[in-house]
């Protein structure tokens, strides 16, 4: 059994580490919250450059752009948002499965595909299984704003428009709630259901120049603000992974703990218990 001072020692060592994943707690809960917020203040604009961009090209027959071809496909990509820390509980593991398992059922040959990663876990993940890496962002800002992506996702729409790849599809978590997040995968490229999204619509716009030039403009700003948007609701979702993980880390602590300060009183008494019989003894031996 151990002795009362390593037992104590363990207790003091737990409480230090309970405080600690307390305070990251309350950090990532702050952090969630203005992720959130960021995130659902970008949706209507979102919404509205997708209804704008579907009633060009879904009333516009004749409208061309390489975005909306579709063509064989040579090479898929792959864009894979993940975190630049741990300590997120599963959320890095699932998505990284998620995208090793389609890959590896896919595809023979790294020559068939190439991935665009955001954050180190996904960039150390990938480079360790060498696996082609075509772009990768490493230390993004925990409330990102669009210029930390924009360069990223203008040269990965480049990438499609250039015929490096032939599709293009965005993995990532999608932000439920703080408890919920939902490992989400979206084609991008080419963009084949405008016509779809432009029959909901009740909106008529007039366009000025004509529909061809600002097709040529808005589309890849387009693909650009969905990119964005899934890291918005990944970094959302990263937050809620790790606040979680934490509370659970803390919850952890406190039950060992009490099992600790059990097994700490137990020890005490049994010593109490042996220093009484050993006295009880002594008395007996002297008389």
């Amino acid at each position: 059994m151990a002795s009362l001072r390593d037992i104590q020692k363990r207790i003091d060592s737990t409480s230090k580490t309970k405080h600690i994943t307390k305070a990251m707690e309350m950090v990532s809960a702050s952090k969630m919250n203005r992720a959130e917020d960021n995130a659902k203040s970008f949706k209507p604009y979102s919404q509205k450059m997708e209804e704008v961009v579907s009633s060009i090209a879904g009333n516009d027959t004749d409208a061309q752009h390489p975005i909306l071809e579709k063509r064989d496909v040579k090479r898929t990509g792959y864009f894979v948002i993940t975190t630049d820390r741990g300590l997120a509980g599963a959320y890095n593991n699932n998505i990284l499965k998620k995208t090793y398992e389609t890959i590896k059922n896919r595809h023979q040959s790294t020559d068939e595909y190439t991935i665009i990663v955001v954050g180190r876990v996904g960039y150390d993940f990938f480079q360790k299984r060498g696996m082609p890496v075509a772009k990768s962002i490493i230390g993004m800002s925990d409330q990102p704003v669009f210029n930390d992506i924009k360069e990223l996702a203008a040269e990965t729409v480049q990438m499609f428009i250039d015929e490096e790849i032939d599709e293009l599809s965005i993995y990532y978590h999608r932000f439920i709630n703080a408890i919920s997040q939902k490992v989400t995968t979206q084609p991008l490229l080419p963009l084949t259901n405008l016509s779809d999204t432009s029959s909901q619509s009740t909106s008529r716009y007039e366009y000025e120049p004509d529909q061809g030039q600002i097709l040529e403009v808005l589309l890849p700003q387009y693909v650009e603000s969905l990119i964005f948007g899934a890291l918005l609701d990944s970094k959302a979702s990263e937050h809620a992974a790790r606040r979680t993980a934490m509370r659970n880390a803390t919850d952890n602590a406190n039950e060992m703990i009490d099992d600790l300060t059990l097994s700490y009183n137990r020890a005490r008494q049994a010593a109490i218990t042996q220093e009484i019989t050993e006295i009880v003894g002594g008395v007996a031996a002297l008389e």
